[in-house]
């Protein structure tokens, strides 16, 4: 709703004016079960004296009093106890003052309501297995109709979960499966919520029973938006779904146009198309698509956009003089056309959208409304029209006290008394009455003007209003200047896009007056301070200013204007800017062939510096590459050209086109592209690459290749043909591949001797022909023929070790096995074994014994079985780490707390475990795996004190690896006890904490 404040436009608000809504009534739904007892509709208004305030319900209005249910508390009305026979309606509330009367806009009283499901059984509903099923709803009475609606699966609250196979109606609240599962059996209720008086219920349930056939069932809408109207600006979502078996998949498209881009989405799997902030071009036929296996169906839907009222002129208050003319008018958008109608002090005026007043009087007076309505909605705009009369007053606006004039210039004084009706006007200037003459004019405002004005017209001048309610006058005092002079003009200039110019400016003028220079280009004032990087402005005895690297935008007139108080004179000078070429325009393309286009654009501007040629650019949508400079016949595109033909592009290829000027001073900004196209289909010409393959499993050929990258796919229907025989063998076998990504093809035929040789070869095709094969290469149906030679075992620790081997330079090879056992101990069959890729050629062996000699062997293998194995490499793991955790001995903490130190004992290693060659500490956050890791060869360390309780971790470190570990736990409330003790209780409590002897295990 739009009320225009009616008060702002008196300058006096102390004479009074109309009533202002500041608060009006809404829209209001009261519950029929709701606890409170009564509805307030609101009503406040601003105005002086203070408005009184009646309601109507229906048009009719309420007699307060007369019914207990009303009351006003202000201007707002109370209902107490509703009744929906008695007070459901549309109600207003009328303001009324001395000035006039004011209607508020209508607002609603519903009763809502939302009755409980019936009470019967619902019946069991059987459906096959595959087959669509639909779960009735039917919601209960109900006001007002704004449900949301869930589907509750055996008991409450178990909620179904929506998903692409699963959908419930917004709009009938019916449950959507598209295809039953076995899993669906069950018990199934209808679960209605209203929000507006926030209450639910519940159907009984519904049995659903599956039965165990599955069959396949073609795509179904069941769910389909009726035509839609809605609103501009508004939000609405359509509905479509559909039974079938596979579940179908849903799309969405708009016949005639496109989706709104940034104001659409899809969810729910695609049943549900959302529109955003509607346009009028979002009308339209929408149509959503549902598809399997098993067939397709469509539904459209007409959305019809229509718009509440808006305003596109609307009234505003006004004071206007006695016997004067008015109009008052107003105009409103919408779809459909909104009615306009006035209404005057709360009664209907004029059907029409403009009042027409002649003659004024007081009667005239009073509160307008214009309102527009169509069946979407009313919009007010309100006015207070007060009529005037009164005697000439020049207390708001008297005669300027103090005039300047330049010689020779011309001077107007204002005389704008307020008066109604309109005064006559009269001048004098000392005791001399002035009349019009060549050099004299009153004007018929009142205002005096004087022309060609010498020193004799210095004086004082007095004007004179006069009505028939009483006369006024007002003086101001004449004082005539010397006329600003331009003594120094710009000069024209030309130069180039880089270069730099200045222009110098300079005046004389009347001693007694500032002078102030503006600079302007065409007719605009240039902002030295936002454009600063290209103007500067100097003054000396004249005005210069300094235009820097000059762009083709600061070309034009530039005009000096000096200025005084009282006169202005103004010269120009013409900067002609030349520069690099305009884009061209209008970039088209026409005569599309294989690989072939011509491109036709029209001359942009030249920037007054002649084209000497253009440049064709493209770019391949489907590489998404940047421009590239295109091959064109002819060669070089002259200047005056308008059109080039692009060769050497791609067959089946989308391509855009740019164009670029150059001229003597550059090149310019490239051109829009050019709608795109794709060239036309060819035979392909390139064959797959890299063709070899092998051995699979026993009597299989394996044919693997580098499959044609889409650039050179050339056509639709892309594939390969396969061509390949045995060696020596005259009679090819040739099979069809039509999947290009495709990179490897496996023929089985158990007729197939072993380490048989074959010749293949392939070509690509698609809908154009075939292309030419490769050359032919032999592969063999046999293992890997070579062992890998090791290169380096060594062991890491007692348990681990590396080994690496020499990779066999075989495209058969798919990968390595490693096998290791320990020598006289285990048998080979129940070795190790570690399988690497044929990319990588060392690994990590782990699991090992400690203390052990160990045999390592490698072999490559592929889909017919293992090669030959690598010699066998000897290593001897490293003796075990010890067995027994360092014991901790002590913690000390130094006199400032800020450190402490942690010593264990030395660990002694068993006969069978590695030599200790130092201690490993970690340091860590209790809680946490990851701490700060130290290393020592002593048998202590000083550690940071930290917030927070940590962990100390102690162990041994060896060649065989790291030993077992002791703890001590390091606790964050004691530290903080013993730095707030004094300096001797802190001593006594170190040197204490200093003889403790810790275990395995302790706390600090």
């Amino acid at each position: 709703m739009c009320f225009e404040s009616l008060a702002v436009f008196f300058s006096d608000e102390s004479s009074g004016f109309g009533p202002v809504f500041e608060e009006q009534p809404v829209d209001t739904i009261y519950p029929e079960e709701s606890p409170e007892d009564k509805i307030i509709m609101s009503c406040r208004t601003r105005a002086n004296p203070p408005a009184t305030y009646r309601w109507r319900l229906d048009n009719t209005e309420i007699v307060i009093g007369n019914d207990d249910h009303y009351s006003l508390m202000g201007g707002n009305l109370v209902i107490s106890f509703p009744d929906k026979s008695k007070h459901a309606g549309n109600y207003s509330c009328l303001a009324s003052n001395e000035f006039g009367t004011l209607v508020s806009q209508k607002a609603s009283v519903q009763f809502g309501y939302l009755d409980m499901f019936s009470s019967d059984e619902r019946e069991a509903v059987y459906v096959k297995e595959g087959q669509g099923a639909v779960l009735l709803c039917a919601p209960p009475p109900h006001l007002p109709e704004d449900l949301s609606f869930r589907w509750m699966l055996n008991e409450f609250p178990e909620f179904i979960l929506l998903d692409k196979r699963r959908f419930v109606s917004q709009t009938t609240g019916n449950l959507y499966i598209s295809t039953v599962r076995a899993s669906d059996s069950g018990n199934y209720s209808c679960f209605v919520s209203s929000p507006s008086i926030a209450k639910s219920v519940f159907s009984k349930f519904i049995p659903l029973v599956p039965i165990a056939e599955r069959e396949k069932y073609p795509a179904d809408i069941k769910v389909k938006s009726a035509d839609t109207y809605t609103l501009m600006g508004q939000n609405i979502t359509l509905e479509c779904f559909a039974l079938g078996n596979p579940i179908p998949q849903i799309r969405w498209r708009k016949v005639d146009g496109d989706l709104p881009v940034y104001r659409h989405n899809i969810s729910m799997s695609g049943s549900l198309l959302h529109l955003y902030d509607i346009q009028y071009e979002d009308e339209g036929l929408y149509e959503c698509e549902a598809n399997n296996s098993k067939g397709k169906d469509r539904h459209k839907v007409h959305l019809y956009v229509e718009g509440a009222p808006e305003w596109v002129e609307k009234i505003s208050s006004s004071e206007r003089d006695i016997g004067g003319d008015y109009i008052m008018s107003c105009l409103a958008s919408g779809k459909p056309k909104p009615h306009v109608h006035f209404l005057k002090n709360g009664r209907m005026y004029a059907k029409n959208h403009e009042l027409r007043f002649t003659d004024l009087t007081f009667d005239d007076s009073g509160m307008y409304q214009c309102i527009a309505e169509n069946r979407h909605g009313t919009i007010y705009a309100n006015a207070e029209l007060r009529v005037f009369a009164g005697a000439p007053s020049f207390e708001w606006n008297p005669v300027k006290p103090k005039l300047l004039g330049a010689k020779n210039g011309r001077v107007v004084i204002d005389c704008k008394p307020r008066a109604a009706p309109q005064p006559s006007i009269s001048w004098s200037k000392g005791t001399e009455l002035l009349h019009n003459s060549s050099r004299i004019f009153i004007w018929p405002d009142g205002s005096l003007e004087l022309l060609n004005v010498t020193k004799s017209d210095e004086g004082k001048y007095t004007c004179f209003a006069e009505n028939d309610r009483g006369r006024a006058n007002s003086t101001g005092s004449l004082s005539v200047t010397d006329a600003t002079k331009i003594t120094l003009a710009p000069s024209n200039a030309d130069i180039s896009v880089g270069e730099s110019t200045r222009m110098e400016c300079a005046a004389s003028h009347d001693p007694t007056l500032d002078l102030t220079f503006i600079w302007s280009l065409d007719a605009h004032a240039i902002d030295f301070d936002q454009d600063r990087e290209h103007y500067e402005r100097k003054m000396y005895n004249d005005i210069e200013l300094l235009i820097s690297n000059t762009q083709l935008r600061h070309a034009g007139r530039y005009s000096c204007t000096a200025q005084t108080p009282v006169d202005n004179v103004t010269v120009s000078a013409e900067l002609v800017v030349r520069g690099p070429p305009g884009p061209p325009g209008g970039v088209r393309v026409d005569e599309v062939m294989t690989s072939s286009v011509r491109v036709t654009w029209s001359h942009g501007t030249d920037n007054l510096s002649p084209i000497s040629k253009y440049s064709v650019q493209y770019r391949d949508e489907r590489a998404q590459q940047d421009w590239r400079d295109a091959s064109t016949s002819p060669v070089n595109v002259e200047g005056n050209a308008e059109m080039a033909s692009v060769i050497n592009l791609t067959p089946w290829t989308e391509y855009e086109f740019r164009v670029i000027a150059t001229n003597t001073l550059g090149t310019g900004p490239p051109s829009d592209p050019s709608p795109k196209i794709t060239t036309r289909e060819a035979r392909p010409v390139v064959a797959p690459s890299e063709i070899g393959g092998g051995g699979g499993t026993s009597r299989e050929l394996t044919i693997t290749w580098t499959p044609v990258q889409p650039q050179y796919y050339y056509g639709s229907n892309f594939g390969y043909i396969i061509a390949f025989k045995p060696h020596n063998d005259p009679e090819w076998m040739r099979v069809t591949v039509t999947d290009p990504q495709t990179q490897k093809y496996v023929h089985k035929d158990s007729k197939i001797p072993p380490s048989t040789r074959f010749e293949v070869k392939m070509k690509a095709f698609n809908s154009q022909g075939e292309g030419p094969f490769s050359v032919s290469t032999c592969v063999s149906i046999s293992v890997p023929a070579e062992a890998p030679t090791i290169i380096e075992a060594r062991t890491l620790s007692a348990t681990e070790a590396v080994v690496s081997w020499v990779p066999l330079q075989l495209q058969t090879v798919e990968g390595y096995q490693v096998r290791y056992w320990r020598e006289s101990v285990e048998n080979e069959a129940s070795a190790q074994r570690v399988l690497v890729p044929s990319r990588e050629n060392h690994t990590r062996l782990d699991n090992m014994k400690p203390n052990s000699h160990y045999l390592i062997e490698v072999r490559a293998y592929n889909g017919a079985g293992y090669g030959p194995a690598s010699q066998r490499h000897k290593i001897y793991t490293k003796r075990a780490p010890p067995s027994r955790p360092p014991k901790i001995i002590g913690t000390k903490m130094n006199y400032s707390g800020t450190t402490i130190n942690i010593a264990w004992e030395q660990v002694e290693p068993l006969a069978n475990e590695s030599t200790v060659e130092g201690y490993k500490v970690l340091y860590r956050p209790e809680g946490q795996p990851n701490g700060v890791l130290y290393t020592t060869v002593k048998q202590s360390i000083d550690l940071p004190m930290k917030k927070g309780d940590y962990l100390v971790e102690v162990r041994a470190h060896s060649e065989g690896g790291d030993g077992a570990v002791a703890q001590v736990r390091i606790a964050e409330y004691m530290f903080n006890h013993i730095l707030n003790l004094g300096a001797g209780l802190r001593i006594l409590v170190l040197l204490i904490f200093a003889r403790l002897e810790n275990s395995h295990r302790m706390s600090f």
